[in-house]
């Protein structure tokens, strides 16, 4: 059964309500630790993202996915005569700032939930200090293990794993079997997709793995491992790389003579391979989400965000809405703004499952799932595949 919130338009992007954590803040009186049905008049929501640092794109642009969402339930009084008041912490990239800065929440009576990190290492940290403090947190990224771990603690971006074989499906559609692979193994997500998930897929998908090399976030220069690459004559690479190693590797692939296709990742994505050009034409890759894909409550979204800051949306943003929409659903769903409420509100939209900004989406218990889309870079711009 899918959530409702009404007729119209911005029904629609209610409904296309997410998943995050947030903090609850009652000038009646502080949220508590058990369920109260009580509705204060603000309730306020913590988010604790990256606004500075190397991933500060990643953050930014969640954060004002969480901000159009939350200007949509106030203005909608989604939530009756109660609003939604969002403090915003800036991480920096450091997860001892993101534990520090979960902590100083879990301790404020007002905070009644978290919209999480959206870094691995950032959310593994924050994610038992949550979970031991019954605080309901959803994560944005941090595909790695250890960040949903318990019964408060959520997730309100689909693991890559879970769509990467998309990418996958489209490779095959192209005839090419031999791949070689390149991965940044300093990001736990892509190195489990590189050392786990592509090598098992090699019966079941009828591919051969030549070779499969690892670099680090640090890593600017893939020359001599392209070389190398190049020399074994596969009919298509995997670069698992994140950032501006995209671009870098796409230039030098091209200037080492190959002109096959290139399996992505969404870090590809955000503008990350526009200094290639023409170089990066032929990589694509899966993802949860691209302004392109026509799942009618992704099409609100995107009218809604572009309405709201005069730009498509990344797919960051449309996690940190859904998010910011899953806690209001939440509260609706409890009749209560406590963090206990909040908790048991968020289990009753993760067994329902929602149309939101990302499209269709349901869950693995706290963690969620979509089906993902196919996009491509074509020396200028992003352009849709499959979905």
């Amino acid at each position: 059964m899918k959530l409702t919130t009404g007729p119209g338009k911005l029904a629609l992007l209610g409904m296309a309500g997410a998943m995050m954590t947030v903090a609850a803040c009652s000038s009646g009186g502080p949220a508590g630790s058990t369920a109260s049905g009580e509705m204060p008049a603000e309730i306020t929501l913590l988010s604790t993202t990256d606004k500075t640092g190397t991933i500060a794109y990643v953050g930014g642009s969640q954060l004002e996915g969480i901000e159009l969402a939350i200007k949509e339930i106030n203005e909608q009084k989604f939530l009756g005569e109660s609003t939604i008041k969002l403090d915003s912490r800036d991480t920096a990239g450091d997860a001892q700032t993101a534990a520090s800065q979960v902590t100083q929440g879990i301790a404020d009576p007002n905070v009644a939930a978290i919209l999480g990190t959206v870094s691995g290492p950032q959310s593994v940290a924050v994610a038992p200090i949550a979970e031991s403090s019954k605080m309901p947190v959803i994560f944005t990224q941090s595909g790695s293990a250890g960040v949903v771990i318990g019964d408060y603690t959520f997730r309100s971006t689909a693991p890559q794993e879970t769509y990467f074989p998309k990418a996958i499906d489209h490779l095959k559609t192209l005839g090419a079997k031999r791949i070689s692979v390149l991965y940044n193994a300093g990001q736990p997500t892509l190195a489990e997709i590189a050392e786990n998930q592509l090598p098992a897929m090699q019966e079941s998908e009828d591919l051969e793995i030549l070779s499969s090399t690892s670099v680090q976030s640090t890593t600017q220069d893939f020359a001599s491992t392209i070389t190398k690459i190049v020399g074994e004559q596969p009919d298509a690479v995997v670069f698992l790389l994140v950032g501006a190693q995209n671009s870098t590797a796409m230039s030098q692939l091209r200037q080492a003579g190959f002109d096959g296709p290139a399996v992505g990742n969404p870090a590809a994505g955000a503008g990350n391979l526009a200094p290639a050009g023409p170089a990066g034409a032929g990589m694509f890759w899966a993802t949860d989400f691209n302004y392109l894909q026509t799942a009618p409550s992704s099409v609100a979204f995107v009218e809604a965000y572009n309405a709201e800051y005069g730009k498509n949306p990344l797919n960051y943003a449309a996690e940190g809405y859904d998010a910011a929409w899953m806690i209001a659903r939440a509260i609706k769903e409890s009749g209560g703004a406590s963090r206990e409420d909040i908790k048991n509100g968020l289990d009753a939209v993760a067994a329902a499952g929602f149309d939101g900004a990302v499209g269709p989406v349901t869950f693995e218990g706290n963690d969620q799932r979509v089906d993902g889309v196919v996009v491509e870079w074509d020396g200028t711009s992003e352009g849709l595949l499959s979905e």
